[in-house]
């Protein structure tokens, strides 16, 4: 198997998922970051649903960003997933950073959606 950075950010997913159980009472708020975009999901892993999702996809289509790559819009990204996890009645999740550093996109997500009241 080539050994690239998709092989360790999957490992370190792997390692961190160990420890991270989303249950229906503290779901897990999970990221994906990709090149041009990111993505969020809220996911209660004993039914293995996902409650709630939103992405920079969402946001580009509404012209709400003109980007989905950048910090400005991880943070919509995490403001929009409170706001809709908020209406579902979740107000605490456990977080999920996908294997990737809690730093960047990822921290900005984090921070949108710890403004937009949600609690982790």
């Amino acid at each position: 198997m080539k050994r690239n950075r998709e092989f360790y950010r999957k490992k370190r997913h792997r390692r961190v998922r160990k420890k991270i159980k989303g249950t229906f009472e503290r779901p897990r708020l999970s990221v994906y970051r990709s090149l041009s975009h990111i993505y969020a999901q809220i996911i209660d892993d004993t039914k293995g649903h996902t409650l709630v999702s939103a992405s920079s996809v969402e946001l580009i289509r509404e012209k709400k960003i003109p980007y989905g790559g950048n910090k400005k819009a991880a943070y919509e990204v995490g403001k929009l997933i409170a706001e809709r996890a908020l209406e579902k009645g979740i107000t605490k999740v456990v977080f999920d950073r996908g294997g990737y550093l809690y730093h960047g996109r990822v921290a900005a997500l984090a921070k949108g959606a710890r403004e937009g009241k949600l609690e982790f």
